[in-house]
């Protein structure tokens, strides 16, 4: 079972594979794994043991960034998240965390939960991927329906407010004219825009 796989100089962390969205360009619809492991699929969802034996095996100032994305959205278990965060930050205080996330945190738990992550991660980056509520239906199909939208907005700007970093993310497999209307709604946020490589497996 993969809890932890490498992908570029970046160690990421695989926690679980629930999701509330469906999107329509999901690697996981593709394939098993990407990075240096087969398989991202869980057989069951480690728990915070499972996971700090995991990093014991790890030489953590090895890499660039510990990042929280795998095969399901790691905010899901956010509790876990925070615990693993201070785990780390106590072994390497130097460590950089970041998790990348859909951003419907608030939407998954029922309260504002990004103040959870402030003094332990480093960064954010939030998927955007659509310039409107519709259109981010259509493509991320949220199972909170039209309130997704807006709610993964609130959550970056809470992000922006608390954390060092928050960046909204979209996949470069948009029509340029979304991209465009991408980077008009993350100026209008005042949050940079990373273009992100989209993983044809």
């Amino acid at each position: 079972m993969t809890i932890l796989y490498e992908l570029g100089s970046n160690l990421y962390v695989n926690l679980t594979n629930r999701c509330p969205c469906r999107c329509a360009f999901c690697i996981r619809q593709k394939t098993e794994g990407i990075g240096s492991e087969g398989s991202l699929w869980l057989e069951h969802e480690p728990d915070f043991d499972e996971v700090i034996r995991a990093f014991e095996e790890r030489e953590i100032s090895a890499y660039h960034s510990i990042v929280f994305c795998g095969y399901g959205e790691p905010l899901e278990r956010i509790d876990l998240v925070v615990a693993v965060c201070k785990y780390l930050k106590e072994k390497d205080p130097g460590c950089k965390l970041r998790v990348n996330t859909n951003g419907l945190s608030d939407l998954i738990h029922g309260f504002p939960t990004a103040r959870l992550l402030r003094g332990l991660v480093d960064s954010v980056s939030i998927s955007l991927n659509a310039p409107d509520a519709a259109s981010y239906n259509r493509l991320c199909r949220p199972v909170f329906g039209e309130p997704a939208f807006r709610a993964m907005l609130q959550f970056a700007q809470d992000c922006k407010q608390l954390l060092p970093e928050a960046v909204l993310s979209v996949v470069d497999c948009l029509p340029t004219e979304d991209l465009e209307a991408c980077r008009r709604v993350a100026r209008e946020a005042g949050l940079p825009l990373r273009v992100r490589a989209y993983i044809d497996a």
